[in-house]
């Protein structure tokens, strides 16, 4: 039986989360070992985030008054929270990715700007492209025009050295 000191503990560990997140992915972890476990929560904090194994009373306790409360009602059974603290993305796309590779657990929904996201939203959220992909792409699209413009202008400067050459050779001949 938990003492109110340490579940007063635990409940401060969630609310510190909390309020660094933004995103909250809740998954159930039934079936996982142990290693598994901490094999997805060493994925995540890779990535910025992390993964917190709760009871569901101290979760709602903890969420009380946050963007993250929506996720109370669908805390049933038992659950682990996935926090990303640096991406929105990166999260939903290593706990799907993780669901994925063994074939245990499931998305039950999650928590993204104070609205609740069903297990589908999830899902659509880990397909999105990550926010490096993103930028990466943002920059390909900006260094793109620039880039055949310079392209065009050095195939214009290349024909004319070519064609000068050319007739300097007919002259000397």
């Amino acid at each position: 039986m938990a003492t109110k000191a340490f579940k007063s503990e635990k409940i401060e560990a969630i609310k510190a989360k909390v309020q660094k997140a933004q995103v909250a992915i809740l998954t159930e972890y039934k079936g996982y070992s142990v290693e598994e476990i901490t094999k997805l929560r060493r994925n995540l904090q890779k990535d910025g985030g992390d993964y917190m194994v709760t009871k569901n009373t101290l979760a709602k306790i903890a969420l009380k008054g946050t963007d993250f409360e929506v996720l109370s009602e669908s805390m049933t059974g038992p659950i682990a929270i996935a926090f990303g603290f640096q991406d929105q993305v990166s999260p939903a796309k290593i706990v799907s990715n993780f669901i994925k590779e063994t074939k245990k657990g499931v998305i039950l929904g999650g928590a993204l700007d104070g609205k609740l996201l069903t297990a589908k939203e999830a899902e659509a959220l880990a397909k999105m492209p990550s926010k490096e992909e993103l930028i990466a792409k943002l920059l390909g699209s900006i260094n793109s025009p620039a880039s055949g413009i310079a392209n065009s202008v050095n195939a214009v400067m290349s024909q004319l050295t070519r064609t000068m050459a050319a007739v300097r050779d007919s002259k000397a001949a």
